[in-house]
């Protein structure tokens, strides 16, 4: 018979952290220098405002990321990665290279 080890809490809060939806995908924009809203949305294809919002106001209030509004006119707001943030970037780097191996691309759409 093969021990189940029960999932530790920590474990579980981690992977609901960074598996919620577009949550990877906005973090991957920060790591790659994707500042300001208008460009992290660009490098999000298909993200709403809705969501995308959503999105970087939990990953604030999770401490991943801080807002800086610069002074500037007309007012300017920068998303940056705090430093508990940044140490989230060697594990997605495993999750690309794991999907990189195991996740095929979608075939190319046969109507056009």
């Amino acid at each position: 018979m093969t021990d189940i080890h029960p999932v530790c809490v920590r474990f579980h809060t981690a992977i609901e952290l960074i598996g919620t939806r577009w949550t990877g995908a906005v973090l991957r924009a920060l790591f790659t220098g994707q500042h300001r809203y208008a460009q992290i949305k660009a490098a999000i294809p298909g993200v709403s405002d809705t969501m995308l919002a959503q999105r970087l106001r939990a990953l604030q209030e999770d401490r991943l990321i801080e807002r800086r509004v610069l002074d500037t006119t007309p007012v300017q707001v920068e998303y940056h990665l705090t430093e508990r943030g940044l140490e989230l970037e060697p594990v997605l780097e495993s999750v690309i290279a794991w999907s990189h191996k195991w996740i095929p691309l979608p075939e190319p759409d046969q109507a056009s």
